[in-house]
């Protein structure tokens, strides 16, 4: 079965450039530490502050495992501690899905 996390953050809107380097930088560090990066998207029209990011994995115990390996990835951890230390992450939310299949 494979997961796929939807991740729904709140950012700051003055700060997108920041964000948006924030999550170019996932797109190299997520697939080296095990995650199927599905896409990271900005805002463009409407709302000035909702980004999302979607990472499949084969199930939730492969994400745990994932999510410590981040953390204890150099590139994965300066990535976390730019986002804490600038502030443009104000919040985010985490949803698992499950694909529906015929």
């Amino acid at each position: 079965m494979t997961i796929t996390c939807a991740i729904r953050y709140v950012i700051d809107p003055f700060q997108r450039e920041a964000f948006e380097a924030y999550a170019r930088a996932w797109t190299t560090i997520i697939p080296a530490c095990g995650g199927d990066l599905v896409g990271y998207w900005l805002p463009h029209e409407g709302t000035d502050n909702i980004a999302q990011a979607m990472i499949s994995l084969p199930s939730l115990a492969a994400y745990e495992a994932y999510r410590a390996r981040l953390k204890t990835d150099p590139a994965g951890a300066a990535n976390l501690a730019a986002a804490r230390a600038q502030r443009y992450v104000l919040s985010e939310q985490r949803t698992f899905l499950t694909p529906v299949t015929p």
